[in-house]
Formats: structure tokens, C-alpha cells, sequence
């Protein structure tokens, strides 16, 4: 990453409506990774400089890592599709980051017995932890996938060997991305804004300082919650 420092001068014309905004923090998702690099069959582009990733949600502009880490992904892969019960064991990968710390509170709210497992500094979750998964799900379990954070920096990726648990416990795995659930977003508002305010849920963020800190933030997997850069302090 090189880092380069210049001044713009920005005005607004008199009589516009355009404002001018300031970035103070920026969103720091596993996902980047993919579009920083060019990249055939994925579900989302390479990243474009200049161009604009807002994505219309009911009317507004909203960006893509926004409400994939902090709203989207956590909700649609716990209720919508694996829609657990009162007393049933949930396993939650990655629970120290954006998504898992959300799914491991919803599954306590809802009476489940919440098994979590998170990354270190030599390694990042996930991988070979499907394999062990596979040999502990029992019968009819449900697997969301919406992510494959330790495959990523991976040539070639690793494989998975106890599929064969898939049918002899009949296990659905379902992958899913959040362009298809855009719609359920006022749901989720409706359901997790009350438990804000009530205190049941709380967020934990991981900021790092200085845009020039923004590759390790990305690319280290060491943070606790979800992952933000501060460009500015004011």
C-alpha cells in the first residue's frame, strides 16, 4: 500500500444543495479482500477507484460493509435460515468479530446453549474447524455460510473431508449474501433498536488509528468486534 498525501480544495456552488462531508471512520470487512484483487465468479465485483459502492435500502443509500457487518449478515443467517429453538446448541465461528459477536447474543436471548470459537494472532477460525464441526452436528443441523475467512490469502485453499457427515446426519448447509435479504432490513431495525436502547444488546468495535494502519487492521484477523479505521480524530 502506498500512501500518498495532497490538498483539494472543495466549494459548494451558491444556491446548491450539496453538502460536503467528512470521513472520520471508515469500515474494515473481510470481504475488501476479494475486491482488491481481481477475480472471476464472485458474487461481487473488484473494487473501482472512484467509483460508488452505496446500495439503495428503501429508498436510502447505505454502504455494503455497513450493513453486512452490523445489521445483514447476523440477523438473515440466524433467524431466516437456520431459524433455531429454545435449548438447542448454537456453534458460532468467528464470535469475536463484526457478525458472530451479534449471533452468539441472539442465540442467548432465544434460550440456546452458545458454543463460540475465535481466531488467535497465529491463526484465523474457520478452515479446518468445518472438518470437526461436520463430526459434532447433530442430526438435521443447519449451516449458514456467508463468509470464508480463512480461505481467502489461501493458494490453494483448504479442503473439507467429513462431508460425508452431510447426508448420514442429514445436515443443510446454505450459503447466502446479503443482496438477497435487503428487503428484511427494516425488520431487523424493528426488532434490534429496542434491544439497544434496553441494553440486551451491545456492540464492540475494534478502531485502529491513522488510515496508513488500515492493511494490518485488514488483513491481520487479530481485532475484537468490528474492525474501524479512524481517518480523523474531528
Amino acid at each position: 500500500m502506498e500512501l500518498k498525501n495532497s490538498t483539494i480544495k472543495l466549494n459548494v456552488p451558491e444556491g446548491s444543495n450539496v453538502v460536503i462531508l467528512k470521513n472520520l471512520y471508515l469500515s474494515c470487512d473481510p470481504y475488501m479482500r476479494g475486491r482488491m484483487k481481481k477475480q472471476e465468479g464472485s458474487y461481487i465485483d473488484s473494487f473501482t477507484p472512484g467509483s460508488n459502492y452505496l446500495f439503495k435500502i428503501n429508498d436510502k443509500d447505505v454502504p455494503l460493509s455497513y450493513y453486512t457487518g452490523i445489521l445483514g449478515m447476523p440477523y438473515v443467517g440466524f433467524y431466516e435460515i437456520c431459524s433455531p429453538k429454545k435449548g438447542e446448541t448454537v456453534f458460532v465461528s468467528a464470535a469475536s468479530g463484526a457478525v458472530g459477536q451479534l449471533v452468539g447474543q441472539f442465540a442467548k436471548m432465544l434460550g440456546c446453549y452458545v458454543v463460540g470459537s475465535a481466531g488467535s494472532k497465529e491463526k484465523n477460525v474457520g478452515g479446518k474447524m468445518l472438518d470437526a464441526v461436520l463430526l459434532n452436528m447433530k442430526l438435521h443441523g443447519r449451516i449458514p455460510a456467508c463468509g470464508m475467512i480463512s480461505q481467502y490469502n489461501l493458494e490453494p485453499t483448504e479442503g473439507v473431508h467429513n462431508l460425508f457427515y452431510i447426508i448420514s446426519k442429514r445436515i443443510r448447509i446454505e450459503g447466502f449474501v446479503i443482496f438477497d435479504y435487503f428487503h428484511l432490513y427494516s425488520k431487523y431495525l424493528e426488532m434490534i433498536v429496542p434491544k439497544i436502547k434496553a441494553g440486551d444488546v451491545v456492540y464492540v468495535e475494534d478502531v485502529v488509528e491513522g488510515l496508513e494502519n488500515a492493511p494490518t487492521a485488514l488483513f491481520s484477523g487479530r481485532n475484537i468486534g468490528k474492525q474501524v479505521v479512524m481517518v480523523s480524530r474531528e
